[in-house]
């Protein structure tokens, strides 16, 4: 923060402005290291990401023993979370590249018309009229203490594991893309995050 005293016409000293080079300052984040949010009051907020499974291509007893493990499990959680749903632009940028790549060592017309077709409609997809996302599921806590920290983490992935969900600690990349969608409300990125 930089604080100027500002000088009125007479002389007099008038209140202190406070500006700061950085537009989010007012964020109590001191930084993004080894998948946790350390927050100014030595607070850490982590947890898991938890991966999607389709689970209506299984029979409707399993579909049942999942949900109802999955609610036993979210009912068993000793402590306080937040559930997040982030949409992600999808990444097809090497998959471009490939093809890219394809294209330029192709001799055939017809191959080349045929890799062409697919750029274009690869590109398609990534335009903002498609505005094609992947839909990602976090859990996150506060804590302050690094041996409930590692606690939490362990009850959330074992937790979701029993339930038949895989699940990873957040990355440092996916606390900066919930933070980016939370903070810009889609405006920017075009995409946008829910929380419940």
């Amino acid at each position: 923060m930089i604080e100027e005293d500002t000088i009125g016409k007479d002389g007099a000293m008038m209140a202190k402005i406070t500006s700061s080079p950085f537009t989010e300052d007012w964020l109590p984040i001191k930084q993004i290291l080894n998948g946790m949010i350390q927050l100014e009051n030595g607070e850490y907020v982590t947890g898991v990401k938890v991966h999607p499974r389709n689970i209506f291509i299984v029979d409707q007893g399993l579909q049942n023993a999942i949900i109802g493990n999955l609610r036993n499990f979210y009912n068993s959680i000793s402590f306080e979370f937040w559930l997040i749903i982030a949409d992600r632009p999808v990444d097809i940028g090497l998959y471009l590249s490939n093809l890219q790549i394809l294209y330029n060592n192709t001799d055939s017309p017809i191959q080349k018309k045929l890799v062409m077709e697919d750029i274009n409609k690869a590109n398609m997809f990534m335009s903002a009229e498609y505005n094609v996302v992947d839909t990602e599921y976090f859990i996150l806590f506060k804590e302050k203490r690094m041996e409930l920290i590692q606690k939490n983490l362990h009850t959330l992935i074992s937790g979701l594991a029993n339930s038949g969900l895989n699940s990873n600690q957040v990355s440092n990349d996916d606390l900066r893309m919930i933070l980016d969608n939370f903070l810009n409300g889609g405006v920017h990125t075009t995409f946008g995050t829910v929380m419940s």
